[in-house]
């Protein structure tokens, strides 16, 4: 794994529980020390493109207050669910699952997240590890558990680095070279680099369509 001091260097913000810390206690794999390598890698990676290396809690200048109109996740008047925490937790629909899962109202209280360390990277956990149909889990995805579905090989969503920015942000995905993801990717290769694992082929989600 990577020293504390590299650690610490590449994220000089970051107080309260190390990312690589809470990567491991959330990792059940027989082959656990590979997977924290390609799962720390792969999750720092967004992690420094949504946060700007752990620099900041929320998101800056956010376009809308982020709530879609979903009877199970309803929002509450005068709340934003705009990205907050380590990998920038977005949307009612992310907010109110990762709140059910983790023990705290997302929909009432979203501002927890950039409040409480501790809850924010819950939150970043919750939503690396977590599948939410029809996307597959980041984790699973980076650890060679996912299985392509049959819409997913029509949409050419094919395993590799490419993947994890469709689930995160498949906004990204359909552009030619763009700066967005290319700036994403580099984050990735810089942390595989760290952790000394292979960045591995797709890197970015051009020719996928998203979810």
């Amino acid at each position: 794994m990577v020293e504390d001091a590299s650690f610490d260097n590449e994220n000089p913000q970051l107080e309260g529980p190390s990312l690589s810390w809470l990567l491991y206690t959330s990792s059940s794999s027989n082959s656990i020390e590979n997977d924290l390598k390609t799962s720390g890698g792969w999750g720092s990676a967004p992690v420094g493109r949504f946060s700007w290396g752990l620099c900041y809690i929320e998101e800056v200048a956010p376009h809308s207050n982020y709530c879609e109109c979903i009877a199970e996740w309803p929002c509450y008047p005068g709340k934003s669910y705009k990205g907050r925490g380590p990998l920038q937790l977005s949307w009612n629909y992310n907010y109110g699952p990762a709140g059910k899962a983790l023990g705290f109202d997302g929909l009432a209280n979203p501002e927890v997240v950039a409040n409480d360390s501790v809850v924010a990277f819950k939150t970043a956990l919750w939503f690396w590890m977590t599948e939410q149909k029809p996307k597959p889990s980041c984790h699973d995805v980076m650890t060679g558990r996912y299985v392509p579905t049959e819409d997913d090989k029509s949409a050419n969503r094919s395993v590799g680095y490419g993947l994890v920015t469709n689930i995160i942000n498949g906004g990204e995905c359909g552009r030619s070279n763009d700066g967005q993801v290319n700036g994403r990717i580099g984050y990735f290769k810089r942390y595989a680099e760290l952790f000394n694992v292979d960045h591995g082929p797709n890197l970015d989600c051009e020719n996928q369509k998203s979810f």
